[in-house]
This record gives structure tokens, sequence and C-alpha cells, in this order.
């Protein structure tokens, strides 16, 4: 049975993720279109050197501070000394940037660099704000400032595309605008809610969870950013675009899902850690594991599926090369990262030990290095997609081990099997009403393989789950009643 918790999260959550997540793909539509293609790979070049050293910077923050923190009532202190802190490894991250910068993009290293320390700084903040309304389980404000965010980036990126044109520079400096009103609004939010006293923690315990953290961020490199870096220094700019792309494509409804119902559910599992012990934490992740599966898995098969119908309705011809290959593959990545990150890492920050968050990712990271420097010379794209798809097996395979030594979480066996038939009838449901269409406009296949898909995953949802189903749309109903 479903935990009411999980689906929760997800109710709660998921549309601030699925309008941040649409915002993108309108971006990489509108983007893919109106600027050169090399523009664009410089882009989401930006994006992978400033998500890969945030990670080190800020995101371990979150992790840090809804670990220690708890919920409710923030205290001055706390938010304090974290803000101290965040300035900090910000401007070590500023640093590192510019080194990075010099090595990805060498001829316009300036640009580069600017672009990727905007990013750095505004997001730093944006996170942090957002990280304090989360631990304020303030969730309207959050998911309203979520969308905020959304619009704002898209809207002056697009104004910013048309006024200064092919410039990746000015389309990452006006995204980077979005996020610094939106986090800005956000952070004046949450101080108005804080509680006078000193902090919760200390800057020793804070660190205790947060070097091991930036260590993984470094560690990771190659399961994150490895094969793009790489396909940039063996072909091009224009290389990385067409990968980048699909990669857009691929994970944005995987992760929608999954972040939606990790959320919410983070907080409850280490409060169950805390309270009811591993054994109880352990059930918990292996229901989410279940929840994650029933979700995801139909939106892998739709991917593989409808992948060149999506690639002819959302990508310009010139990014439509091996969308077959790329979108399966990329997208069984994004599955293997989703489960290792929201499933069995978490058991290493629900007992204070994130270092081994290190132990696990490095063969993974090793793999997609190793596998990269063997396929992408030859293969280009599809070589960058199997690396990747390798180093996120291996990945999963090792958080797995380290895990189950902590905290054994139990595989849903039932679930995940009856998840992969769902999922294999509701792709293949979908690629045959695409292909009774034959040659039609791309836009009417993909709308025909979409419904047809949709109605068999919900129709055999229900009828395998009819106690959950009733029960989530109950809520649903709920939520659009108070709407």
């Amino acid at each position: 049975m479903t935990n009411p918790v999980l689906l929760r999260s997800t109710l709660i959550y998921a549309p601030a993720i699925l309008l941040t997540r649409l915002s993108a793909l309108l971006m990489l539509i509108i983007a893919t279109r109106l600027i050169d293609q090399t523009e664009y790979g410089l882009l989401t070049l930006v994006v992978t050197v400033g998500e890969l050293t945030d990670s080190a910077v800020s995101s371990w923050l979150r992790i840090a501070l809804l670990r220690l923190g708890g919920k409710g009532e923030i205290s001055h202190g706390s938010v304090r000394l974290a803000a101290r802190v965040l300035v900090v490894t910000t401007l070590c991250g500023l640093v590192v940037s510019v080194g990075g910068s010099l090595l990805i993009a060498p001829e316009r290293w300036v640009e580069f660099s600017l672009a990727v320390g905007t990013y750095l700084a505004v997001g730093a903040l944006s996170r942090f704000a957002l990280t304090l309304l989360q631990m304020q389980q303030r969730h309207t404000a959050y998911s309203l400032l979520e969308f905020l965010r959304a619009v704002l980036q898209l809207s002056l990126a697009v104004a910013a595309i048309l006024l200064f044109h092919d410039t990746f520079l000015s389309v990452s400096l006006a995204s980077s605008l979005g996020v610094l009103i939106a986090g800005g609004i956000a952070l004046l939010l949450a101080s108005r809610r804080t509680v006078i006293g000193p902090s919760r923690f200390t800057h020793r315990e804070l660190f205790a969870l947060g070097i091991p953290l930036i260590a993984v961020a470094l560690v990771s490199f190659g399961l994150n950013s490895a094969e793009r870096v790489l396909l940039k220094l063996y072909y091009d700019a224009g290389a990385v675009a067409v990968f980048a792309a699909v990669y857009a494509l691929a994970r944005q409804p995987i992760e929608t899902i999954s972040t939606a119902i990790n959320m919410g559910a983070f907080p409850e599992l280490v409060s169950r850690f805390d309270h009811e012990g591993p054994t109880a934490a352990g059930r918990f992740l292996g229901q989410q594991m279940a929840m994650m599966a029933r979700l995801t898995f139909p939106v892998v098969a739709m991917l593989a599926a409808l992948s060149t119908e999506i690639g002819a309705v959302l990508l310009p011809a010139d990014y439509l090369r091996n969308l077959g290959l790329l979108f399966p593959i990329i997208a069984l990545s994004v599955l293997f990262a989703n489960f290792s990150a929201f499933v069995f890492e978490n058991v290493f920050h629900a007992h204070k030990k994130p270092w081994l968050q290190m132990v696990a990712l490095a063969p993974g990271s090793v793999a997609t290095v190793a596998l990269s420097l063997l396929l992408i010379p030859a293969y280009a794209e599809i070589g960058a997609a199997l690396a990747l798809a390798g180093g996120t097996l291996v990945g999963m395979g090792a958080a797995w081990a380290v895990s189950h030594r902590l905290t054994p979480v139990p595989v849903p066996w039932a679930d995940l099997g009856m998840s992969l038939a769902v999922a294999a009838a509701t792709g293949i449901a979908a690629w045959i009403a695409s292909a009774l269409l034959g040659d039609a406009w791309p836009l009417f296949k993909l709308m025909a393989g979409g419904v047809a898909g949709g109605l068999v995953f919900l129709g055999l949802q229900s009828l395998l789950h009819p106690a959950e189903t009733r029960a989530l749309a109950g809520k649903v109903r709920a939520k659009l009643g108070m709407a």
C-alpha cells in the first residue's frame, strides 16, 4: 500500500516542480530555434558547470540544514550561522568556476566564467531561502515562489534572446536575474518567520555533515558532468547541444515525479529514523521506491516509444540525429540516478554519514569517465549517452551495496514487477497508436501516442491499485476544491 505521506508530498510539491520543468522545456524549445547551436551548447555547459559547482557550494547546505535544523520554527542564530558559511563557500566556488571556465571554454573563458559565477551566486541565495521555507513547512509559499522563478527565468531569458540575439552570456545573465528576484522575495518571507534564539547547531556540526557532502560533489563529477565536458573537448559545443537537448527532454518528466516525491518524504524519513529507528526508516524508503517505480517506469517507456515524435515536435532539424537511441539510453540513466539519490543515498543522510555517499558514488563516477574516454571519440553523442547509462547503473549498484550495510531497504519486488509490466503495456500502446497514423504530422502522432499510453496507464493503475487510486483522486479533488 502507498504511504499517504508520499502521496501528500507528491501533490504538494509536484505543481511547483512541474512548472519549473515546463519553463525549462519551453526555454529549450525557444533557445534551440532562436540562437546558434554553438551558443546553446555553451549555455548548457554553463548550467553543467554551475550545477556541479553549486552542489559543492550550496546543495550540501540544504541537506545539512534539513538534517540539523528540524521542522517548524527556525532561530535567528541558525540562519546567521548558515548564511555566514554559505557566503564563504560561495566565494570559494567562484574561484573554482574561473579555473573550470579556462579548461572547458578557453576561447571564451571571460564570458563563460561571468555566466557561471552569476549562476552560482544567485543560485546559492535562492536555494538557501527556499530551504528555510521548507524547514518552516510553508509549502504554499514555496510552490508559489518556484512558480514565480520559472516565469521570470523564461520571460527574461526570451527577452534577452530577442534583444541581444546570438549570445549565451546575455541569456544566462537574464535567467539568473529571474532566480535572484524570486530568491530575494523568498528570503524576505522566510526571515520574517524566524524566532529569536541561538543556533540549534554549531559550525562543527554543520561542517561535519557538509565537508563530506562537498567531497561527494567533487567525486560525483563523473556521474554529473564528465560526458558533456569530454564531448566538448573531443568535438565542439554543437555536439554538446544535441546531447544536452535530448538529456533535458528525457530528464524533465522523470525528475519532476521523483523530486516531488522526495521533497516532502526526506524530512519525514529523518523524523522516522530519529523517533522510530532505522528499520522503520528502511521500510519507508521501500515504500518510496515502489511509489517512484509506479510513476516513473511508464514515463521511461513512453519516452522510448515516442522519442522520434517528441524530437520532431520540440527540436529543430539540426538536433534530430540518433533520437531513437539517445532517448531510451538517457531516460534509463536518469532513472538509475534518481533511484540511487532518492532511495539508497538517503540512508547515508539519515545516519548522518554523508561521507559514505562518496564511497558509493566513486565507482559510478570512475565508470562514467572511463566509458566516456572509450566511447565518445568513436560514437560522439551515442557514446556519451552509453557512458552515462553505464556509470549511473554502476553508481546505483554501489549505493545499494553500501547503504545495505547500514540500513537494508526492503526491495518491493512485486511492486517493481507490476510497474514494469504496466510500463511495457503503456509503451506498446503509445507506439501502436502513433504508428497507426502513418505519415501524419508528428504532433498528431505524439498526441495519439500520449493519449493511448496515458489511458492504458490509468486503467491498469485503477485495476491493480484501486484503493490508492481512489485516495489519490480524493486528494486531487480536495486540492482543486481548495483552489
